[in-house]
């Protein structure tokens, strides 16, 4: 099982460059199975989940194409089952998205309901609950749900989700855009992701309005068409970039990033310390104040506030500044994971429940440590960056499901990083 060996302490200098968003291109790829016609996605991150997620369509008949590193294309012409099994399903559980567009496009579908999470449960009962508003009868037949549509075709509703869900959205949006009549969704998720996917269904022939907001419209349509869709940066990746190079002491040009997606973590970050220079649209520069960092608190909530897909690397900076922080996490019941795995390595952290107690500034050292989780690994990168000697991370096949070529990016600008398999170095990802 591969690891990641890190010799801490120097700082980051240079420009790193940030990848498609895992989160938009997992849904739509999902959506290319609402046509016949072929769908070019550009800008696709090369990570496990989308690996996985290629060859869910590849096994349902689809054909997936690479012309080119980070584009795909792909005819989901010819069907020829309606079953995502469980082997996918345990392994990403965004393979749930494949629910809808087979659901709206061909009446039936069959998707194995997913496992336990690390970081808590993520039940898709909001989903299931909402195709039964819009006709669709929904059973769980040996671990499966079988989705199907009484009369060939879904039919609009108004939906009104009980908490908000990103991937429940994701899902009733593809959906309605082939069912008949008018589809509103209440609660809806504002995640940038779900304006991406939107834009992509528009360009496919959907009609939907309201992406990004509470309230969205979605008028459905006889058939969607082929489209080319360049899909958004990775708002977390770059996040994630933003406390390297703060918690680093070091220096680095973010490029190829969207800042306007992650607005309340760079203004958390500022209030803690972190100077970030808006370029240009698409440019950031970033270094630690003159002044260190401060210790500021946070929650964790939906879009447009703090990510809790960010609280991990939160948790890691907060460690490195001066005072007491408290951390609460609102989104999942389980995300603390990668608390003990810093306090193995010098942190001191209590935590109780959902909220954590951090107190800086503490002398990090190099450890044997495990990632539970793809943000835990993340966490666990940044605490390695700044620590004293060697840490060693375990278990990172979790953070190649959403970071693309880690190790190349951070060794790039000056970290000592190398990934290793079975105690040997590999040469940096390409």
């Amino acid at each position: 099982m591969d690891k990641f060996s890190i010799h801490g302490g120097e700082p980051l200098k240079g420009t790193i460059e940030i990848s498609g968003a895992k989160n938009s291109a997992l849904p739509c790829l999902a959506a290319t199975l609402l046509t016949a016609e072929t769908v070019t996605l550009h800008n696709v991150p090369y990570v496990k989940d989308l690996i996985t997620q290629r060859r869910l369509l590849e096994d349902l008949g689809a054909t997936v194409l690479t012309p080119e590193l980070r584009t795909h294309k792909v005819t989901a012409k010819n069907i020829e089952t309606f079953e995502a099994p469980y082997e996918l399903v345990k392994t990403m559980r965004a393979s749930v998205l494949a629910l809808g567009p087979l659901l709206a496009r061909f009446g039936q579908a069959k998707v194995s309901l997913p496992g336990g999470c690390a970081i808590g449960t993520r039940p898709i009962d909001l989903h299931l609950k909402a195709f039964e508003q819009l006709g669709a009868t929904v059973s769980l037949e040996s671990g499966d749900v079988v989705a199907r549509a009484p009369r060939g075709r879904l039919i609009g509703a108004e939906i009104g989700f009980e908490k908000v869900t990103v991937t429940g959205t994701e899902n009733v949006m593809m959906a309605a855009a082939l069912a008949k009549g008018k589809t509103t969704i209440h609660n809806a998720a504002r995640e940038p992701e779900i304006e991406d996917l939107a834009e992509l269904l528009n360009k496919m022939g959907a009609r939907i309005k309201g992406a990004g907001t509470e309230t969205m419209e979605i008028e459905g349509v006889e058939q969607l068409s082929g489209a080319e869709h360049t899909i958004i940066p990775d708002r977390i990746e770059t996040g994630t970039f933003i406390v390297a190079a703060a918690i680093t002491n070091g220096e680095l040009e973010i490029r190829r990033c969207e800042p306007k997606h992650l607005r309340a973590v760079i203004e958390k970050l500022r209030e803690a310390g972190v100077e970030i220079e808006d370029l240009n649209q698409s440019s950031l520069l970033v270094k630690r104040s003159a002044k260190g960092l401060t210790a500021k608190d946070v929650k964790t909530e939906p879009h447009p506030l703090f990510p809790t897909d960010m609280q991990a690397q939160y948790m890691a900076l907060m460690t490195q500044a001066e005072g007491v922080s408290t951390i609460r996490e609102t989104i999942f019941e389980n995300r603390f994971m990668h608390a003990s795995e810093l306090i193995r390595m010098g942190a001191k952290i209590d935590f109780s429940g959902n909220t954590a107690r951090i107190s800086g500034k503490a002398k990090l050292t190099g450890a044997r440590v495990q990632a539970s989780d793809l943000r835990a690994s993340a966490s666990l990168v940044l605490a390695a960056l700044c620590a004293s000697g060697e840490t060693q991370i375990d278990r990172v096949y979790h953070i190649d499901r959403g970071y693309e070529n880690i190790v190349a990016k951070l060794g790039a600008v000056g970290a000592k990083i190398e990934r290793l398999t079975d105690g040997i170095a590999m040469a940096a990802e390409k």
